[in-house]
């Protein structure tokens, strides 16, 4: 699996999973490298990767 939150520098402290009938959503928000607030809406098939984006969020740094 790619990384998909490398759009993001920094994350903000929420991160929404919304479960659907046939999948997951993932929502995080946060800053990208220009420094602007972006919100991110990743669609996950499984829970894993669900799982796997939750990780990757949590290597990132807090936004402040």
């Amino acid at each position: 699996m790619t990384k998909k939150i490398d759009k993001l520098v920094s994350i903000s402290e929420d991160l929404y999973i919304h479960r659907y009938d046939n999948g997951f959503m993932v929502e995080a928000s946060g800053r990208d490298k220009k420094g602007e607030y972006k919100t991110l809406k990743i669609i996950c098939n499984t829970e894993e990767e669900v799982v796997a984006l939750v990780k990757e969020a949590n290597l990132l740094p807090l936004d402040q």
